[in-house]
């Protein structure tokens, strides 16, 4: 029959797009009402319609109106209303005044209906489609997630994340890594907006917190809440650093994060390709905290310009809290790094803008610096 291919279709368009079949029935049955009332009531838009859907019957769907009971005789509106003598034929219990649903189905109206109503059922579709794939996601938003890639298609990385396919865009890879169909790889869930066109799913592959949530999947003891990783700085495919501390005491979080030989942080750099991973100890202390983070560089001496961010009275803008560091001259180049990378990352990690000074301007500066306070 029609209908039986009718609904068996809308079920499963239902299952490939992961909606709910009772979402989507519902929304055929909405789509009928519609029609009905457009079709067969165009001046009573207002009544009060329930459809029955059947697979296995002459029509596919059954209509129903909610009408009232009046006096024989005194039936005004025969859309809205039944005599009650007519009613007590389907029901002996009502009474004048009750409402009470008479099936009006006009001959052949499944097949009138289903042509009617396709468009609304497929906006309906889609719109449910688009709410269910929101709903999926948004719970997920600010985490990883394993997915594969589906194709590519010029810049354009599209992926398969739990039977869903979505795209990954150009500027959240990773610039040095290969991509290929095939290919299994952690991506991050950055954000979760909705839009005119559907939901907006921010997929990156290039987000610092990307690294946090591999090394949790890798490492016990950040999974298990014995050491936390408290901040991520990261040159994406190149080079990140990772500041961690131990919740319990007794635990070396460094040791931990990378374990013998660097058997637990090896596979987390190999999940982005080589991207070199610096596991360094927090400190609450400003001038160890820099110092590891400036690692493998050796720090003369420091002078913490500003503890914290605070908010210049005069100019009303915020300065960002400062230290300098002073290094040998044969370290500064190690300290700053290639194209100023170890600085930057160092920085990014600990929150300081970081002034670099060879160990001979140490002595002038301090000077300055105390003429100042």
């Amino acid at each position: 029959m029609e209908q039986k291919k009718f609904l068996a279709a809308i079920k499963q368009i239902a299952s490939e797009r992961g909606i709910s079949e009772e979402v989507v029935l519902e929304a055929v049955k909405s789509a009928f009402a519609t029609a009905y009332k457009k079709d067969f009531a165009p001046g009573n838009r207002d009544i009060e319609i329930k459809v029955e859907l059947q697979e296995d019957a002459p029509e596919m769907a059954r209509i129903y109106v909610l009408k009232e009971v009046v006096e024989d005789g005194d039936v005004i509106d025969p859309a809205l209303e039944i005599a009650e003598t007519e009613a007590k034929i389907i029901d002996k219990e009502v009474e004048i005044g009750d409402e009470i649903y008479i099936e009006s189905t006009p001959e052949g109206y499944g097949r009138i209906a289903a042509q009617s109503a396709k468009q609304v059922v497929l906006q309906k579709i889609q719109e449910a489609s688009r709410q269910s794939l929101f709903d999926k996601f948004k719970g997920k938003e600010g985490t990883a997630i394993m997915s594969s890639i589906n194709r590519i298609e010029g810049n354009k990385i599209f992926v398969d994340v739990e039977k869903t396919t979505l795209e990954m865009r150009d500027r959240n890879a990773i610039k040095t890594e290969r991509y290929f169909p095939g290919k299994r790889m952690w991506l991050f869930i950055d954000k979760v907006n909705t839009s005119a066109k559907g939901p907006q799913i921010i997929l990156s592959r290039n987000h610092k917190n990307l690294v946090s949530e591999v090394m949790e999947e890798e490492i016990p003891e950040i999974k298990g809440k014995e050491v936390e990783i408290v901040a991520v700085a990261r040159d994406a495919g190149f080079r990140s650093k990772v500041a961690v501390k131990a919740l319990i005491a007794g635990i070396d979080p460094v040791g931990a994060c990378i374990g013998q030989k660097g058997a637990r942080i090896q596979p987390v750099m190999e999940e982005f390709s080589g991207e070199r991973i610096d596991v360094i100890e927090y400190s609450e202390d400003a001038k160890e905290f820099v110092a590891r983070a400036l690692q493998p560089a050796k720090i003369s001496t420091m002078v913490v310009v500003n503890e914290h961010d605070f908010q210049d009275e005069a100019t009303g803008r915020v300065v960002k809290k400062r230290i300098a560091v002073f290094v040998d001259e044969e370290a500064r180049a190690m300290a700053i790094g290639k194209k100023g990378q170890n600085i930057r990352l160092a920085s990014e990690l600990t929150g300081f803008e970081i002034d670099m000074y060879n160990i001979e301007e140490y002595e002038p500066f301090l000077e300055r610096f105390n003429t100042m306070k």
